[in-house]
C-alpha cells in the first residue's frame, strides 16, 4: 500500500495532476521523450524511473528496427 504524502503546496499537486493528464492524453512516449522533462516534479524516484523508460522505449524501438532489417536482408 502506497502512504499518502502532503503536499508541500497546492502547486505540486496541480504538476503531478498535468503530468497524469498528458500521459493520458498524449501517451506516455510522447509525454516523456518529446512533450517535457517534468523538472518541476522535485522527485528522485520519479525521475529514476522516467530516464528509465526513456531508455527501455528506445531499446525496444532499436530492437524492432533491427529485426525489421534482418528481414529485408535475406
Amino acid at each position: 500500500m502506497i502512504k499518502k504524502k502532503k503536499m508541500k503546496n497546492k502547486v505540486e499537486l496541480e504538476d503531478w495532476e498535468r503530468l497524469r493528464y498528458r500521459m493520458k492524453e498524449e501517451g506516455i512516449e510522447y509525454c516523456f521523450r518529446h512533450y517535457s522533462n517534468w523538472e518541476e516534479i522535485n522527485d528522485e524516484k520519479f525521475h529514476e524511473l522516467r530516464l528509465k523508460l526513456i531508455d527501455t522505449m528506445k531499446e525496444i524501438s532499436e530492437y524492432v528496427d533491427d529485426q525489421i532489417k534482418n528481414y529485408e536482408y535475406e
